[in-house]
């Protein structure tokens, strides 16, 4: 568990860490506080907007932002992390340590993976803060946010939305491992998040087994008005199982090939 904790400790000081957080809550609290400051010049027909800052309908849309741009934040951050291993001699220095590789890599994304819930969790707590300020702002009422029904399954909600987020970052984790590289593992990642978005058009029998797809129908009416499960027809217990097929599968690779790489000294 050392590796586990300095690692911990490592990323806790990265830039990274806070810009890519940083990033994702300032990016839902335009959208929140923008919508809020044009509520009075909306027409009537236009205020369906303003749901996104209805309770309890707002926990879900400030839950699907986060699963949805903080997906792609994932896929970045787990690809910086591992291709910082490489370029920085990271993994080199730990081997001549005599640490197993492929326990290093595992360790590695694991604390990664703990890093983004703890941030799932910082960025819901400040997009719910922001949707009250909001609402607030526009004159709509809170009381919604007291909904039993929704309160009752956040729980899951976030559970499957952190379980989202680390597939999603072991996809670039991986990626980023094979490349040794983090500008080759984030740009191939990147690629990677839009192009399924792209091919879910021209193949959605396909697409909706592979990993981001995957992820939203996983997560898919855990609240209401929130998650929408979009064009894919996996159920949510079948996509779990996809889930975590790619999550074990993208690690299992990234330390396999750790096992393998010639590593120069």
């Amino acid at each position: 568990m050392r590796i586990f904790f300095s690692t911990l400790n490592k990323l806790r000081r990265r830039p990274a860490t806070w810009v890519l957080l940083g990033l994702l809550i300032g990016l839902l609290g335009l959208i929140l506080l923008g919508v809020a400051a044009t509520a009075n010049d909306q027409r009537a027909e236009e205020r369906e907007g303003l749901l996104v800052l209805t309770f309890p309908l707002a926990y879900g849309f400030v839950v699907a932002f986060i699963l949805g741009l903080g997906g792609l934040f994932a896929v970045i951050y787990g690809a910086a992390v591992a291709g910082s291993e490489w370029g920085w001699g990271t993994l080199k220095n730990a081997i001549a340590r005599g640490e197993s590789r492929s326990r290093y890599v595992v360790l590695t994304f694991a604390a990664v993976a703990l890093l983004a819930g703890v941030g799932l969790l910082i960025a819901f707590a400040a997009g719910v803060a922001l949707a009250f300020v909001g609402a607030n702002i526009a004159g709509i009422s809170t009381a919604g946010m007291n909904d039993a029904t929704t309160l009752r399954s956040l729980p899951e909600t976030l559970a499957r939305g952190w379980l989202a987020i680390a597939e999603e970052g072991a996809i670039g984790f991986a990626i980023a491992t094979v490349a040794r590289s983090q500008l080759a593992g984030i740009g191939v990642g990147i690629a990677f998040f839009f192009g399924e978005q792209f091919a879910r058009i021209f193949l959605p029998d396909i697409v909706k087994y592979l990993p981001f797809d995957a992820a939203t129908a996983m997560a898919a009416g855990s609240l209401p008005g929130g998650l929408e499960r979009g064009r894919s027809s996996l159920d949510s217990g079948t996509a779990l199982v996809v889930v975590l097929l790619w999550l074990v599968g993208s690690i299992v690779v990234a330390a396999l090939f750790a096992e393998r790489a010639e590593i120069g000294g």
